[in-house]
């Protein structure tokens, strides 16, 4: 990545400003100011106002995205934006609490915040949101509610429908980043406010968000299908709302995807749509590479949106994907080869895809396959293991390895080797007709890519609840022997199948950790007849690479005390059957030079499943969070360690949780949760 650093405009900070909503509350923003955009305030010049890029999240400004901050915004700000950069209520520096995720007060306070900054003398009251995951998220929700400054977004890696693509439910299954990401915000948010910026309040501050703490893993169970709560923030009820222009952004390594072909064929706002080879990260400095020149691309967008000036880039093809190239499956990649293309919109025209449709018949995957008998499906609950990641976010082993073991805890079909390869862009779509052994069961569909030395790689996957199998808003048990119509959408996907390569479809009845187990272990059957696997193809024409090199503003200056080592393993005990896989999230620990903050992260997440009794599922998960500085104004030195715990019986999840806080050694805070959850659709 090019380190820029003449711009257009020299670039003035404003380290930490006070913005005051009108119940007293004050947020806490970093500001970077083109010069000349208002006067600096040792001098009276003569202001030349701008527009302004807002940023809005709970991930602490000092430290959570400060890396990626300095990469991102004095870039913008050099090329005449003002950007700021906003810690959400009950985070960082900002006062209050936070209770949930996406609540209506956040979005409350973003209209505040986005009526401030246009009120400004350095804005000239055009605005655009830009953001990724969490950020993405809110740039939607907040755009849905159509601020008059807000004229365009850029939302990366985020979601229309919090209860089909977020980190809590897939296909109506819950996902074990459920509890997961509750244990990360459990102890993301009982970060200290830093006591350099904010004084001797830092303690109460802090004591008052400990005591207030929200179990979020208990709100998020308590809504297993689809219901208000997760309508709420999902755009998806409302297309229409949204006016401000839309550029949507996400990877093939990242887990929010399946949202941009219904965003781009359901919103009638002006869009476009970006997918690259990435992982949960922005693309000029995401893995795998190619990276792509993120910020420059950005730039057209918002100078056409936010200046008036005509780049071009609404004159191009609305949606721009990359076509991996199938390689040996591995579970980390630093760059994936593939081919890009452009299709004029989506659904794209006929001539740009087309659907091949296969039988999954008596000789495998095939055109106009039957399947003249009846065929189980008997996974044993620990099969899944290796899927990967659900969301590849800390550039640890989260890919998903050679599939073959899972491959033979499955009903597979494979296709005959195609000569000449192909080109997949689209959701494949499987229909079935399925019976159930119990009253409930999953149903999991995985396409691989098998090379000739029978390595099996992981194209796309789908799942589905068979509780809501025909709504997520809708709980039905299955009649145990009774068949079942059922499709699936697999996860979109850009994929490019090596000549001589075979396709496989890989049908079972668990996958963990991806997903928690059903209340008990149900197999199913595949009913004979003609199951269906329809293939979008790309017809595209293949274009250079349509971006320029990445580029950044100048890198944070950051010490490394001790390297992160994100690792994951997994294990069998060859007595009890049992499979335990564990994910060890470690961000290392670090100082931030310029105002000497030192942070230490790590997490252990330990997921259990045994083959055959569902009730022996359980995860055990602990964060640990160290904040400190040695020297100077603002000195302290904390600790926080939280943990999560989960399992249940067929009825009842059994969920608990704990917290402890000290200061040096002082004990500050120290909280224990227990909850009783019925199961109703999982």
């Amino acid at each position: 990545m090019k380190i820029k650093q003449d711009f257009p405009h020299r670039v003035r900070e404003i380290e930490n400003q006070w913005i005051v909503l009108a119940d007293g509350t004050r947020l806490a923003a970093r500001i970077w100011l083109p010069e000349g955009a208002a006067g600096s305030p040792e001098e009276d010049a003569e202001s030349n106002p701008v527009p302004a890029i807002l940023e809005y999240l709970p991930y602490r400004k000092r430290d959570g995205t400060a890396v990626r901050d300095e990469l991102t915004h004095p870039y913008f700000a050099g090329h005449g934006y003002a950007c700021v950069r906003v810690d959400m209520r009950g985070n960082g520096e900002s006062d209050g609490l936070m209770l949930d995720e996406y609540a209506p007060q956040e979005q409350a306070d973003a209209l505040e915040v986005i009526d401030w900054i246009a009120s400004q003398p350095w804005c000239d009251g055009k605005l655009g949101m830009m953001g990724i995951s969490w950020g993405g998220f809110n740039g939607l929700q907040v755009a849905a509610l159509r601020p008059e400054p807000l004229k365009a977004i850029i939302t990366l890696c985020s979601t229309d429908d919090r209860y089909a693509d977020d980190i809590h439910y897939k296909g109506g299954n819950m996902l074990l980043e459920n509890l997961g990401w509750a244990a990360t915000m459990l102890s993301f948010s009982a970060a200290v406010p830093d006591p350099a910026l904010v004084g001797e309040r830092w303690r109460e501050m802090w004591k008052h968000r400990l005591d207030n703490m929200p179990l979020l893993a208990e709100t998020w169970l308590n809504h297993q299908h689809r219901d208000d709560y997760w309508k709420h923030g999902s755009i998806c009820e409302s297309y229409a709302d949204i006016e401000a222009a839309v550029y949507m952004i996400s990877g093939w390594g990242d887990s929010y995807i399946n949202t941009i072909p219904r965003m781009m064929e359901n919103l009638s706002c002006p869009k476009k749509a970006l997918l690259g080879p990435w992982m949960h990260k922005y693309p000029h400095f995401a893995i795998p590479d190619p990276a792509i020149g993120f910020l420059q691309e950005a730039l057209r967008w918002w100078d056409y949106w936010l200046k008036d000036i005509d780049t071009g880039i609404m004159d191009e093809p609305e949606c721009t994907f990359y076509l991996q190239d199938g390689v040996p499956p591995a579970p980390k990649y630093l760059e994936r080869p593939g081919q890009w293309v452009r299709t004029h919109g989506w659904p794209a025209p006929a001539d740009e895809i087309e659907t091949l449709t296969l039988g999954l018949g008596d000789r495998g995957l095939e055109p106009d396959g039957r399947l003249s008998e009846d065929r189980l499906i008997a996974s044993p609950l620990t099969a899944g293991s290796l899927q990967g990641e659900y969301i590849p976010l800390w550039f640890g082993a989260d890919f998903p390895p050679d599939q073959r073991r899972d491959d033979g805890l499955s009903l597979t079909f494979d296709s005959a080797p195609y000569a000449d390869g192909l080109e997949i862009l689209g959701q494949p779509t499987v229909s079935v007709e399925l019976e159930s052994a119990e009253s409930c069961g999953q149903f999991h569909v995985r396409l691989c890519d098998v090379a000739p030395n029978g390595e099996s790689a992981l194209i796309t996957y789908g799942t589905l609840n068979l509780n809501l199998r025909d709504d997520p808003g809708t709980i039905a048990p299955p009649v145990p022997g009774e068949p079942m119509t059922v499709r699936v959408a697999l996860d979109l996907i850009g994929y490019r199948l090596p000549k001589g390569h075979r396709l496989r479809l890989a049908l079972s009845s668990a996958s963990f950790p991806l997903v928690w187990s059903p209340k008990k272990r149900a197999d199913l059957t595949l009913k004979a007849g003609t199951p269906t696997l329809e293939l979008p193809l790309s017809k595209a024409e293949a274009i250079a690479m349509p971006f320029e090199p990445p580029e950044s503003a100048t890198p944070c200056r950051v010490d490394t005390l001790r390297a992160g080592q994100p690792k994951r393993t997994i294990s069998e005990d060859v007595g009890s059957g049992e499979v335990t896989v564990t994910v060890e999230d470690d961000m290392g620990d670090i100082r931030f030079a310029d105002h000497g903050l030192r942070v230490e992260q790590k997490a252990k997440e330990v997921y259990v499943s045994h083959p055959v009794d569902a009730t022996r599922t359980r995860a055990d998960i602990e964060w640990v969070y160290r904040a400190s500085r040695d020297e100077g104004d603002g000195q302290f030195a904390v600790e926080v360690t939280s943990r999560y715990h989960l399992h249940c019986d067929e009825q009842t999840f059994y969920l608990s949780a704990e917290q402890v806080a000290r200061e040096g050694e002082t004990l500050v805070s120290e909280k224990s949760w227990t909850r009783k959850i019925p199961r109703t659709a999982i």
